[in-house]
């Protein structure tokens, strides 16, 4: 019998993942991932969805399916290849996806180091996404969910061949009503748990408040200029900036600003309007290829630029190790930090950090 290590956060989604393994004859034990301690993010126990409730909601589900319950303790390595990330990137003007490092580094990374010790086959969570064997090329593919509205590939392109071999998602195929209908009538607790929507460690959504206390450091207020460099007023510090934010910028203008750059050599923010927020061209590090092994040519694409994103068509190449895409039509606020991630129909071709954005 092949065994699988579900990877259990406590609420409805991964619950069902192990429910569903189980049916499926898989021999089964569940693990909840103690990712930071309350202290590090300066928040309460009550207000973060890694709390001892959501360690005790599946503890719960696990004794319910009668299968065991571990707390495996990562939150050394991730407050280094998370939080630590997530800090650095603001300090350097970028805008980072903290989710997409916590699937990197923790749940297919950490979590896959644990399964082979312990001679476990497959990590399993409760992502909305399928992985598929493709017997033409030999490789693993990551498709979207079958529902639309819950699909989650964007936050897992960095998956490797060789993690896609040992992951199963259970849920790739069901409409999120169907899952919370099979957790209720399989009598599980969190059956209609509300979903966690706010990043972990930051559950009230202060950044800069979080950054503050996390680095321990102040952060200096500096010049907001137009885009001609004319100066139009003093910012509280870049950590409180990203680039399209129109909201909390404390300047009077007869027409709306945006954030348009962030240049944190001069501790300075461009501010500027709608239409110079829009570009066709960027380049991207840190990437992953998925369904193809290299992309030496160009290829036809769609590619999102945030999690929120709906895909636009563009044409996708790279040179050495730096991925370079070009847009059909200029996009709004492509933000450094961000992932880009490319498909072709409902197959992910891969992504990267988005590093530098300008018109081709």
């Amino acid at each position: 019998m092949e065994k699988a290590i579900i990877a259990m956060s406590g609420g409805v989604d991964s619950s069902a993942a192990a429910l569903l393994m189980q049916q499926a004859g898989y021999d089964c034990i569940g693990a909840t991932m103690q990712l930071f301690h309350n202290e590090d993010a300066g928040i309460s126990r009550e207000k973060t969805c890694c709390s001892l409730d959501d360690v005790q909601d599946a503890k719960l589900v696990c004794a319910k399916l009668g299968i065991a319950h571990y707390v495996f303790n990562f939150s050394e390595r991730f407050r280094r290849d998370v939080m630590q990330r997530f800090a650095d990137s603001y300090e350097c003007g970028r805008t980072p996806n903290p989710c997409i490092d916590c699937n990197r580094y923790l749940k297919f990374d950490a979590m896959m180091q644990r399964m082979q010790e312990m001679g476990y086959d497959y990590i399993v969570t409760g992502h909305y996404a399928q992985v598929v064997h493709d017997p033409a090329s030999g490789r693993y593919l990551l498709k979207k969910a079958a529902d639309a509205s819950k699909d989650q590939t964007y936050v897992l392109y960095s998956l490797t061949q060789e993690q896609l071999r040992h992951i199963r998602l259970p849920l790739g195929g069901f409409q999120k009503s169907e899952i919370r209908e099979l957790a209720e009538k399989n009598g599980l607790l969190n059956a209609r748990k509300k979903d966690s929507q706010d990043i972990c460690f930051v559950p009230d959504g202060d950044y800069a408040g979080f950054l503050e206390r996390f680095t321990g450091r102040t952060y200096t207020p500096g010049e907001f200029v137009d885009t001609t460099g004319k100066v139009l007023g003093e910012h509280r510090g870049i950590i409180h900036y990203t680039v399209g934010q129109r909201k909390g910028l404390g300047i009077a203008a007869g027409h709306p600003l945006y954030v348009c750059g962030i240049d944190v050599q001069e501790n300075r923010v461009t501010l500027g309007e709608n239409k110079d927020l829009f570009s066709d061209y960027l380049t991207a590090d840190q990437v992953n290829l998925i369904s193809v092994p290299s992309l030496s040519d160009p290829i036809r694409v769609t590619a999102k630029i945030r999690y929120r994103h709906q895909e636009q068509p563009a044409t996708a190449w790279m040179e050495g190790e730096i991925l370079h895409v070009r847009f059909d039509q200029p996009q709004r606020a492509i933000t450094c930090g961000q992932a880009v991630v490319m498909y072709q129909g409902d197959t992910v071709v891969g992504g990267g950090t988005i590093r530098s954005v300008g018109t081709a």
